[in-house]
């Protein structure tokens, strides 16, 4: 099966097919102008140099070029070679808040689903870190626990959802314990070694209501694991859609109920916890401060670690798109001229 390492280059393709088409219309409109010129059967007699076949030769000569030059940019890869080699890494358990608030659409499309665009992209720069993904709202459960398979944790990221969690609320408390339990916290199986290679990163809109998620904080910076907040929303607030669309959730005096980024506690927690905390609004540099804190962290031996990699192929297009070009330009347009001795003289 063949893999391409740089996939975006593959939409030169288009280009490549826009110019063909294009030498297409010229040719078509050339024709026309001819015909209106002179009858068709005459043009052999009135241009007797042209080539019928060559001008489209050279065209297709250049665009298969083109085309492979496209590919080999793209670097194909196909077979596998296995390498061996050290694996080391962090481990980053990321608490992913579930609760209804977070369906809230002050921030596009919604607080949930910019949180799930937030992980995926801070797991695509991870490198041998392993991650555990944690969701809570009124409680919490470890979802799944520590990997370094992105691919899964990915799969597990897409199915997350404000139905996963039946008791609603809002525990970052609970939620940071658990991350903790992920790391192998408390277990009596496990021995702990307290170390500064783990983060607990929590997103949230920071409505914490069940439980001292300050304290919980602390308890983490005291076993050398930083807790990092995410903050999702805007201190505006917003309504919290439910049922229908266009319909919100109400209070008993059938108020709409809003509900709001509460930045202040989300703050505290990362201070407490030795971290740093961000705004989602401003969740594309924000993530380069959460990125540093977790590249900053130590590094843990994992052991030797056996990989499958893809080799390159991009020589391949790239010679044969250097032998289309050479022949294009051997090709003339017109066909060769026969000199005959007695026109030379």
């Amino acid at each position: 099966m063949i893999h391409f390492e740089h996939t975006e280059y593959l939409w030169l393709l288009v280009v490549v097919a826009v110019v063909g088409g294009l030498w297409l219309f010229i040719q078509w409109r050339n024709s026309k102008r001819l015909e209106a010129w002179a009858d068709r059967g005459m043009f052999g007699r009135l241009i007797p140099d042209q080539s019928p076949w060559r001008p489209a030769a050279k065209c297709i000569l250049t665009l298969v070029g083109m085309a492979l030059l496209v590919v080999a940019l793209a670097n194909p890869q196909f077979g596998t070679k296995i390498e061996k080699g050290k694996r080391a890494g962090s481990d980053v358990a990321i608490c992913l808040d579930v609760s209804n608030s977070m369906m809230a659409e002050d921030i596009q499309p919604n607080r949930l689903e910019r949180s799930k665009r937030a992980v995926s992209n801070l797991m695509s720069t991870f490198a041998g870190d392993r991650v555990s993904l944690v969701v809570f709202a009124g409680t919490s459960y470890i979802q799944m626990p520590l990997t370094n398979d992105y691919s899964a944790a990915k799969l597990f990221l897409d199915g997350v959802s404000c139905d996963m969690v039946s008791t609603q609320g809002t525990a970052i408390g609970d939620a940071i314990d658990k991350a903790m339990q992920a790391f192998g916290y408390g277990d009596e199986d496990r021995q702990w070694e307290k170390n500064k290679g783990r983060a607990i990163v929590v997103i949230s809109d920071g409505e914490n209501h069940e439980d001292d998620a300050i304290e919980a904080a602390r308890r983490a910076a005291k076993e050398g694991v930083k807790v990092l907040t995410v903050g999702m929303g805007l201190p505006d607030g917003a309504p919290i859609p439910e049922g229908r669309k266009g319909n919100y959730k109400r209070d008993r005096e059938g108020n709409v109920v809003m509900t709001h980024l509460n930045e202040q506690m989300l703050r505290d927690i990362a201070s407490a916890g030795d971290g740093v905390y961000v705004r989602a609004s401003n969740v594309g540099s924000g993530l380069s401060d959460i990125t540093k804190t977790i590249e900053s962290l130590e590094k843990e031996n994992y052991g030797e670690a056996v990989f499958s990699a893809y080799e390159s192929r991009f020589q391949y297009p790239l010679a044969a798109a250097l032998l289309c070009l050479i022949a294009e330009l051997l090709i003339f347009e017109r066909r060769n001229r026969k000199w005959k001795l007695d026109e030379i003289l």
